[in-house]
C-alpha cells in the first residue's frame, strides 16, 4: 500500500538529488495507477521529480515537466516500453508519452506531444 495512491508513495517520486522534492500530480499518478492495473504488474518509476539543479545536470530539458511533478520514466514490470508506450496513447490520449527502448516517459501537460528515441 502506498501513501499517496494504493500502489505508490511519495519516496519513489522524489528527486534522486536527496533534497525532498517529491511534488506528485494527482492526474499523473491516477494514470500511473490505471496502467499498474491494466497490466496487473508492478510500475517502477525510474524518474519522478527532479529539482532544477538536478535535471539540468542530467541533461534534462530545460522546461521538464519532471520540474514540476507532471512526469515519470517508468517501466512495467515484464512489459516491453513499446507496449507500456502503446497502451497509454490508446487509453490516455492526453498524456505526452516519449518513447525509449528500455522504458516510457509519461506526462500530464496541457498540450501533449510524443517522441520517439527507440535505437532503429
Amino acid at each position: 500500500m502506498g501513501d499517496i495512491s494504493m500502489h505508490f508513495s511519495r519516496h519513489e517520486f522524489a528527486c534522486r538529488c536527496g533534497c525532498g522534492f517529491a511534488a506528485v500530480d494527482k492526474v499523473l499518478c491516477e494514470v500511473l495507477e490505471d496502467i499498474r492495473s491494466y497490466f496487473n504488474a508492478p510500475v517502477i518509476i525510474n524518474s519522478a521529480c527532479r529539482c532544477a539543479t538536478y535535471n539540468q545536470k542530467i541533461g534534462g530539458a530545460q522546461k521538464s515537466q519532471h520540474t514540476r511533478g507532471m512526469a515519470a520514466d517508468i517501466k512495467v514490470l515484464n512489459v516491453s516500453a513499446t507496449i507500456v508506450a502503446d497502451y497509454i496513447v490508446t487509453r490516455h490520449g492526453k498524456c505526452s508519452i516519449g518513447r525509449y527502448d528500455t522504458f516510457t516517459h509519461i506526462d500530464v501537460r496541457d498540450i501533449p506531444t510524443h517522441w520517439d528515441r527507440r535505437s532503429q
